[in-house]
């Protein structure tokens, strides 16, 4: 063991972790009702050279897109074709970056969320875990700036947390937890999404 090693009080986290805690994990789902849009992401986990990984998208700039330029999971709305959410998070993910997850390792799901700023859209969106063993190749779509992966050790030092100030007309000023990486901040749905997976498999 080396000496960062011994410093760090931080648990390099697996996919075999992820495996592990997903297993028994039970989801909340939220009751559908009426005026709701069902949507799905996928959460994609890997094993890098500093533990377990995820990848996130760095959303698009468009004019209409209320999670413009913001970064994600890839994913987005139920088709009236789809059968299933679950069908919805890989169509989404093979359009955004060309990543069939048709025979990948399904891990699990997390919990339904829905947006908590009133201005936005009444999405409910269910994130489903895979597991990849084989490298992807990633293929951006116009809708997706780029794509990378993040370490859940480099999310879980001190340094990565931090707070998103966000203010929307008519409503009170918000401070919402974040994630700083590099140049990418990850707020909003996606750090809902993550905080609870990485407290789950660490």
């Amino acid at each position: 063991m080396s000496t960062a090693e011994r410093k760090s009080p931080l648990r390099v986290a697996t996919l075999q972790d992820a495996r592990l805690r997903l297993r028994e994990y039970q989801p909340v789902e939220i009751p559908f009702e009426t005026g709701m849009i069902a949507a799905a992401v996928s959460v994609l986990l890997r094993d890098g050279d500093d533990g377990l990984e995820t990848l996130f998208i760095h959303r698009a700039v468009r004019v209409g897109d209320r999670w413009s330029g913001q970064i994600a999971f890839p994913g987005g709305r139920r088709d009236p074709a789809d059968p299933d959410l679950l069908t919805t998070a890989l169509r989404e993910t093979r359009e955004e970056i060309g990543v069939d997850l048709s025979g990948a390792e399904r891990l699990g799901v997390l919990d339904d969320l829905y947006p908590r700023t009133p201005v936005l859209p009444p999405v409910v969106v269910r994130p489903f875990v895979f597991a990849l063993t084989v490298q992807p190749t990633i293929l951006e779509s116009p809708e997706v700036q780029s794509a990378f992966w993040v370490s859940f050790h480099s999310l879980q030092a001190p340094a990565a947390r931090t707070s998103m100030s966000v203010d929307h007309p008519g409503i009170p000023h918000q401070v919402l937890p974040a994630y700083t990486v590099g140049k990418h901040t990850i707020w909003g749905m996606s750090e809902r999404i993550l905080t609870p997976l990485i407290s789950l498999v660490s």
